[in-house]
């Protein structure tokens, strides 16, 4: 198969390849394109997340591909699906907000837990040590579709 592809390549005149790399070129800036648009339009770091668990099913299954927003100023409430970011952990958790808590001084605490979990993410131990509860900053996007 790839001896097919070298041959149809060495087939070709330089205009021909110039053009093939030109077109590549072209795919890609649109694609980057699009993402940054995208961020901008959400508000969010990464719009698009792929579900990685099986911690949220039913609502989602593993492969699943979620639309996010994220616009700052919206207060999060109990029951929305937040995408967010744990120190230590390079891998996004999408979970269900099950408590807001929001003290004096405008400081927001949340607590989430997946559908298919048997306890809150403190009991689970998703959140770094010593963590328990998410904060605003953490937030990478709400599950929006």
């Amino acid at each position: 198969m790839l001896e097919g592809i070298f041959s149809d390549v060495s087939r070709m005149n330089k205009r021909q390849k110039f053009y093939q790399a030109l077109n590549f070129g072209m795919i890609v800036s649109s694609a980057l394109m699009i993402w940054k648009g995208l961020m901008v339009v959400t508000g969010s770091e990464s719009p698009i997340v792929v579900v990685l668990s099986g911690s949220m099913e039913p609502a989602f299954y593993r492969g699943d591909l979620l639309f996010l927003t994220n616009n700052r100023e919206d207060p999060v409430q109990a029951g929305e699906i937040l995408v967010f970011k744990v120190k230590e952990r390079d891998i996004p958790i999408v979970h269900r907000v099950i408590k807001v808590h929001e003290s004096a001084d405008g400081e927001v605490k949340i607590l989430t837990k997946g559908d298919n979990n048997a306890g809150d993410d403190r009991a689970g131990m998703i959140y770094a040590p010593h963590q328990n509860w998410v904060t605003k900053s953490e937030i990478i996007g709400r599950a929006r579709g």
